[in-house]
């Protein structure tokens, strides 16, 4: 049985509050940890109309491109990441995105 809309959205939101300073998490990989591996298009919906208050600023595309629908298109999603040390290329890219992806309960 699949999780209803707002029990995914609770999930989503639950992953994201916890991703650590200076480090993202990719829409599909929250996706998928939230048992919906095909949903990373429902997860930046929830990014762009979601909680405010949370770090949206760490979930990026799975090359580790900026969001053009963050607060302030990709040019503020590039200073908020940037304030957190996230190094950002000038296409709007995390420079080495494998070095700072999180996995919840993975921590090397």
């Amino acid at each position: 049985m699949s999780k209803t809309t707002n029990q995914f959205r609770q999930d989503v939101y639950k992953i994201v509050k916890n991703i650590p300073k200076g480090r993202v998490m990719t829409y599909g990989q929250i996706a998928a940890l939230c048992g919906r591996p095909k949903a990373a298009r429902i997860v930046g919906q929830i990014a762009h109309f979601g909680d405010p208050e949370l770090p949206w600023q760490r979930v990026v595309n799975k090359a580790g491109g900026l969001a053009s629908g963050y607060w302030g298109g990709k040019e503020g999603h590039k200073r908020d990441l940037l304030a957190e040390g996230v190094q950002i290329n000038d296409d709007y890219n995390i420079v080495d995105v494998a070095s700072i992806i999180y996995w919840p309960n993975n921590e090397q």
